[in-house]
């Protein structure tokens, strides 16, 4: 149990690392990719506006029409400099409204020739969008008209693969340092886990030996009281009060060896002895003591008993487990009602199926009466006699042999238990 806590202490520790870091790395990435972004905007804007400017030389009285200007200037976003400005690598082509190339400047560039300068902007010009991407570039269209009313589109094409290279450096370096910040974390985590559940650790040993010590303590005098009880209807005959003192000592002896099952199934480093046995006999023989109080409430019941289905476990548990799940289903199943027992083979496991009526299902999720002394309601619990510790010895059990146990209800007054162990 300890190495199980221990365990998810680490899970949810790392969980809630990983979950940070996810975060950083992305608010880290996406706000370098958006101010990326802003500059290539800015230097674009900064290239339109000079290439509007050396139109306007050479062509008196043109003028370009009103579109998306560039972004504020801001910490983020600093004004361009001349060094920068010097540094950019562009080319500019200009077409007219067929297309067909008016002007084109590609002596900023070395990469690109003249031919795939004019391919690009009529690539660009096709997209009908203002800015976008071509390849390694990042595009703007400028619309303009000269003084005959001609309409001209001028291109600029900004190579930007220095600032693909480098959003994708800083988004390799983001997540080589999150991973060593991860792997750090996680050891940090595993070397403090122990001691940030030793109290819980402490908490629970001291639980599994109180009970332990209770249920070896509760051995004798429940021992006496049955002696005594032998001796007493010996001499003065069987009454009602000799009665339920027995089925008060039988109730108290139930809960005990639940008790214990626990609690020894809680301990670090306990183990099982398993061998081959055969289930369907066990099963045939647990079922024998509760045909009696079946009969007693009239339960109609029906057993499907495939023979010679062999697993390897502990036979005393596997005893226990079915007979906590036999009495459970005896001690709920409303007067004259069903109960359906079904063991088979299925694949290379083995199933077993336990199917009985009630008065009345338990409130909520039918997984919640493997939790330790739950009680679907305080009336139900009242009249049979349940503690709520049976079947939590019975899902202990099952998971002790890497085995499943589930609960289902099939409709509003039908229960169905599934155990699935490992077949030989």
């Amino acid at each position: 149990m300890v190495k199980i806590l221990q365990k998810k202490f680490i899970i949810t520790a790392m969980a809630a690392v990983s979950i940070l870091l996810l975060v950083l790395i992305g608010a880290i990435n996406a706000a370098n990719c958006w101010m990326t972004s802003e500059q290539t905007n800015q230097q674009l804007q900064m290239l339109g506006d000079t290439e509007l400017q050396i139109l306007k030389q050479e062509k008196p009285g043109f003028h370009d029409l009103p579109g998306k200007r560039g972004g504020k200037h801001s910490f983020f976003n600093p004004p361009i400099d001349e060094d920068l400005a010097m540094s950019l690598r562009f080319f500019t082509v200009c077409l007219d409204k067929q297309n067909q190339v008016v002007r084109k400047d590609i002596s900023r560039i070395a990469s690109v020739g003249e031919a795939e300068a004019e391919k690009y902007a009529r690539q660009a010009a096709q997209k009908e969008k203002q800015t976008g991407y071509l390849e390694h570039f990042k595009y703007r269209v400028l619309d303009a008209i000269t003084p005959g009313g001609e309409e001209l589109s001028a291109v600029l094409f900004l190579d930007i693969s220095r600032q693909l290279r480098s959003i994708g450096m800083v988004f390799i370096l983001s997540v080589t340092i999150a991973a060593a910040c991860w792997l750090c974390m996680l050891l940090l985590v595993i070397l403090l886990s122990k001691k940030a559940i030793r109290p819980i650790a402490e908490n629970m040993q001291k639980q599994r030996q109180f009970v332990t010590d209770a249920g070896h303590e509760l051995k004798t005098p429940l021992a006496i009281i049955q002696a005594n009880v032998d001796a007493m209807e010996l001499i003065s005959g069987e009454n009602k009060w000799s009665r339920n003192i027995r089925s008060q000592t039988a109730r108290l002896s139930g809960l005990m060896q639940n008790l214990l099952t626990l609690a020894k199934m809680d301990e670090e480093g306990f183990t099982l002895s398993m061998e081959e046995l055969s289930i369907s006999e066990l099963l045939k023989e647990s079922m024998q003591p509760f045909y009696e109080a079946a009969a007693l409430k009239e339960i109609h019941m029906e057993a499907d008993i495939a023979p010679k289905l062999l697993i390897k476990a502990n036979r005393e548990y596997i005893r226990r487990l079915l007979s906590v799940l036999l009495d459970n289903a005896v001690k709920y199943t409303n007067q004259g009602g069903t109960m359906e027992v079904s063991l088979q083979a299925e694949g290379n496991a083995v199933v077993l199926k336990m199917k009985n009526t009630c008065e009345k299902l338990p409130e909520g999720d039918a997984e919640t009466l493997f939790d330790r002394f739950y009680r679907g309601d305080s009336a139900r619990t009242q009249k049979n006699g349940g503690y709520g510790i049976g079947l939590s010895a019975a899902y202990a059990i099952v998971k002790a042999h890497n085995g499943r146990i589930a609960a289902e209800y099939e409709n509003e007054n039908t229960i169905l238990f599934t155990v699935t162990v490992r077949r030989l």
